[in-house]
């Protein structure tokens, strides 16, 4: 493809993704960015695989800047369109000149229509505001704090209450690509094999820092094409991740429920540690979740998994309650922990997701309680770093269930097998990505009194 043609690929995808995940109209059923771009490229197979590269990074780049682009674009008044917010980007992202942008706009076959005589004027405002506040990146003296931040207004008080003065280095992670994290699946081989066979591919890893399992790579790269995952030595997940699953401390012969299973990536870290010997289910309320679920259980080699569809009228849980020697909860939530891997979900989340999962996080625990059995163990996590739906959340069950106990971390840590010290906040784990270079874990192990 030619740079226009990409431009212009890229400014459909961003078309695409405003009227899918972002736009007023989109609720209540916004999508996630990555499945629309999916979609959206499946639909153009011609494209190749250096191109999509090339698209892709430039769409990210204005997604996970889009607020301080929208700040830009509104000081001068214009609307954020995506034609303004490619422009934009190539002006204020890249670095290109005036002229340079107005070119990546020729018109023609596979090309983006220039640029009309509203957008070119507001463009040129634009160039004139960049250059007169010192024409270098993207802050402004007259940004306000949550746009300096590059974080939305209504998480602001829960991140300033988790990080107080490291909120800045923290948001500032947050904006930053992550790693690529891989864990060993180890009812097929061990960390050092998984290495080894994946550097014969030319894929060079070093060992995660707290996982016994996990092996990073720096960047992103195509993994799921290499021999090693076709044959099911690794699964992409993140290291914080990993830790969750660690500490469930799922062993050989026990029963396990992973109650929030999605697509089986904790499922398939427990099944692991007990080695196929016991038996998990693997709970969720998405048919289509556990339907992948069961693709790459298959590929990994459980045999000691089931699944459960939860449905209207349930009573799976009432009448195996008391039964679950581990209780796994990775609750559904904002997500805050993950916005450097998913920026798009800080533009398509608000309060009003945040109340609606507080509530449901509240309704899981209480079921996900009366599973365990006496002496059993129930592990709590999000991928959330706001307190609300974290200790807060620990914090109310025990006070709903008395026959529950927070089990001090350290003590959770080393029963699991964990090496040295967890990165934790008091008795709970606790990841973040300025400091842990993970994606943003909360997890409290909580006992049933026997």
């Amino acid at each position: 493809m030619t740079p226009a043609a990409r431009l212009a690929a890229a400014i459909d995808l961003l078309a695409a993704l405003e009227a899918q995940c972002f736009a007023a109209s989109a609720a209540p059923r916004r999508r996630p960015a990555d499945a629309v771009a999916t979609e959206f490229f499946r639909a153009r197979r011609y494209i190749g695989g250096g191109d999509r590269r090339e698209i892709g990074e430039r769409v990210w780049g204005v997604v996970r800047q889009r607020l301080r682009l929208d700040w830009w674009l509104a000081r001068v008044g214009a609307r954020p369109s995506p034609r303004l917010l490619a422009a934009a980007g190539l002006l204020l992202l890249e670095g290109l000149a005036l002229p340079e942008v107005l070119r990546a706009f020729p018109g023609g076959q596979y090309a983006a229509e220039p640029l009309n005589p509203p957008e070119e004027r507001l463009l040129r405002a634009l160039a004139a505001a960049h250059a007169e506040a010192g024409g270098s990146g993207l802050l402004h003296p007259a940004m306000p704090e949550t746009v300096r931040l590059n974080l939305p207004d209504w998480v602001l008080p829960g991140l300033r209450a988790r990080f107080g003065d490291r909120l800045e280095e923290e948001a500032a992670a947050m904006e930053q690509p992550a790693p690529l994290d891989l864990r060993a699946n180890l009812l097929k081989t061990t960390r050092e094999a998984a290495a080894a066979a994946l550097a014969a591919e030319g894929f060079e890893t070093l060992p995660t820092r707290w996982s016994p399992w996990g092996l990073r790579l720096p960047a992103r790269r195509p993994v799921t094409a290499t021999t090693a995952f076709t044959e099911g030595l690794i699964e992409v997940q993140d290291e914080g991740s990993q830790l969750i699953a660690l500490l469930a401390d799922a062993r050989p012969g026990l029963r396990v429920a992973d109650l929030c299973a999605g697509a089986g990536g904790k499922t398939l870290a427990l099944a692991a540690s007990m080695r196929n010997k016991g038996r998990i289910t693997a709970c969720d309320v998405s048919a289509v979740r556990l339907e992948g679920a069961v693709r790459r259980l298959r590929r990994a080699g459980v045999d000691n998994a089931e699944r459960h569809l939860f449905a209207a009228g349930d009573r799976w849980a009432k009448r195996r309650a008391g039964q679950f020697d581990r209780v796994l909860v990775d609750a559904p939530c904002t997500g805050t922990g993950t916005w450097r891997r998913n920026p798009d979900a800080r533009l398509r989340t608000g309060s009003a997701d945040l109340r609606e999962l507080v509530a449901k996080q509240h309704e899981i625990l209480d079921s996900a309680g009366e599973l365990v059995r006496p002496g059993g163990k129930l592990v709590y996590a999000t991928c959330s770093l706001l307190p609300e739906e974290d200790e807060e959340q620990v914090n109310a069950f025990l006070g709903r269930r008395p026959d529950f106990a927070l089990l001090p971390l350290a003590e959770a840590w080393r029963a699991a097998g964990g090496e040295g010290a967890p990165p934790a906040e008091g008795d709970h784990l606790l990841t973040s990505p300025a400091r842990h270079g993970t994606d943003g874990f909360f997890a409290a192990v909580l006992q049933r009194k026997a």
